[in-house]
């Protein structure tokens, strides 16, 4: 299945209208004096570690790390450090912490949340050189690979063998695995395959102080004591930083189906997925949603024609995953029949064919760059309930008028909204912010929701975590990081609020 990665997006988005960066309504953190401000020294201390080539000094070489992907969030950095090995790692980071000089880890930089971006001067720690894919059984299906191996390498390397990666996204060309581990990525496939937490087997991580911590067993079953790995799985860099990683991969389906369908309200919608997954079971690896504003932002700025001749209000595309055609294709056809009969979708197709299965996905997996050539773009990774999944759309809508393009897309099939809220050849501005949050977060709250499903929390939503997360809980999160990184010198600023 090909996937459309990001870095076209990079280099052409218009959404850059100038310099400004806006972190959110908060304010960005002051720098904490604490840290110390990396010399000469430090430079001739980690050349005593590193080769000159993976040590960046010059300004324009750092301009791509000190920024993430979408120029929303802009550190200051003066060095990116690039190592090789493991014990590499553990002695740049020693060194910071007997130093207290803050570092900030960064594998693929495709995050939407800035945590992998320096806020103030903090070193870089790149992990892009440590890109091997170590080991992996054919028999179990469990591969090992350093935290730098980009997602589309390791797919590429499973898939003449038979097997895939549990873990789809539109930046698998360029986010790399470690990343995806820290910041648990989901994507279009965790509704077949399940989450990280349950796919990754184990971990390789250094600690702040430079321990090498190796948790990194190839085990499906291991129960003795606690089950350390998952402390680095969704923690962002904060607690240790990943430098490989065992994962679970599962055999590669040789049956594919892609439906796209058109809905008349957000009803049908979920009531296609609730037969879906009574009907389709095991075979069902994927169920998105877009509404027609996000298919008319694709067809502006993308080479696609509109999927049928009359407009829908929304559109599911649905993807099935399996060993047999025929016995795959009987079930997709006793559902079609089955939904068109109770008169739930307007319209649909099919596709079976390779070239008609990208061009599905092309209308799915394009809204990010369309948006992003619009002008700014507010992100929101929302977990909603089914019920109250789109409600917080039509509000955004109403609440903005003419204002602001208001468009929802998401995992449907596992309750994720992609929330965007783009303002067309405008700069980001607080004015816009400050009409989206915290409302977005308070409603989220409301709802028993998550105001970040898949993207993490990185700079932008620490000061909103109690919305999601109860007092004892920061409480908890805070001492389990001041336990592993008394110094705070891994990715400061990031995930847990400062202020509170």
């Amino acid at each position: 299945m090909i996937r459309n990665g990001l870095n076209k997006y990079l280099q052409n988005s218009s959404l850059f209208l100038n310099n400004s960066i806006f972190y959110s309504t908060q304010a960005k953190p002051a720098r904490d004096s604490s840290y110390a401000i990396i010399n000469n020294d430090d430079i001739e201390h980690f050349k005593s570690i590193l080769d000159s080539h993976s040590i960046l000094t010059d300004p324009s070489e750092i301009e791509g790390f000190n920024q993430d992907w979408m120029r929303k969030y802009k550190g200051k950095s003066n060095l990116v450090l690039k190592p090789k090995t493991t014990d590499q790692v553990s002695k740049i980071l020693k060194y910071c912490n007997d130093k207290k000089i803050a570092v900030v880890p960064q594998g693929g930089n495709t995050g939407m949340v800035g945590g992998s971006v320096p806020v103030h001067d903090e070193i870089i720690l790149s992990l892009s050189n440590m890109n091997k894919i170590e080991n992996f059984d054919p028999v179990t299906g469990v591969v090992v690979c350093q935290a730098g191996t980009v997602l589309e390498t390791i797919e590429s390397y499973l898939s003449p063998m038979g097997y895939t990666v549990p873990l789809d996204l539109g930046a698998k060309g360029s986010c790399q695995i470690g990343g995806n581990v820290s910041t648990n990525a989901g994507g279009i496939r965790l509704l077949r395959y399940g989450s990280l937490h349950g796919n990754v087997l184990g971990v390789e991580a250094v600690l702040a102080d430079g321990t090498i911590l190796d948790c990194l067993s190839t085990l499906r079953k291991d129960n003795t004591g606690y089950d350390l790995k998952q402390l680095f799985i969704g923690s962002e860099g904060t607690l240790g930083i990943v430098t490989k990683v065992s994962m679970i991969t599962p055999p590669k389906p040789t049956s594919v189906n892609v439906g796209l369908f058109a809905c008349q309200d957000f009803n049908q919608v979920k009531t296609v997925l609730s037969r879906a997954k009574s009907q389709l079971g095991d075979i069902l690896s994927a169920f998105e949603f877009m509404d027609r504003p996000c298919i008319d932002l694709v067809l502006k700025h993308q080479q696609v024609q509109d999927p049928f001749q009359d407009k829908s209000p929304f559109y599911i595309l649905l993807e099935t995953s399996g060993f047999n055609e025929t016995h795959d294709s009987e079930k997709l056809n006793s559902f079609l029949e089955s939904i068109m009969a109770e008169n739930l979708i307007i319209d649909g197709s099919l596709a079976t064919d390779s070239k008609n299965i990208s061009a599905f996905w092309k209308l799915r997996e394009s809204i990010t760059e369309s948006l992003g050539k619009e002008g700014a773009v507010y992100k929101y990774d929302l977990s909603l309930p089914i019920e109250q999944f789109y409600s917080i759309v039509e509000l955004m809508r109403a609440k903005f008028d003419d204002k602001a393009n208001v468009v929802g897309f998401g995992h449907v099939g596992d309750g994720n909204l992609h929330l965007n809220i783009s303002t067309p050849k405008k700069p980001y501005s607080k004015e816009i912010f400050d009409m989206i949050e915290p409302f977005v977060y308070q409603y989220t709250s409301e709802h028993r929701g998550s105001i970040s499903a898949e993207h993490g929390v990185g700079l932008m939503k620490p000061d909103f975590l109690h919305y999601s997360k109860s007092n004892n809980s920061l409480n908890l999160m805070k001492s389990i990081k001041n336990t592993m990184d008394p110094n705070n010198i891994l990715n400061p600023y990031k995930v847990l609020p400062t202020n509170k």
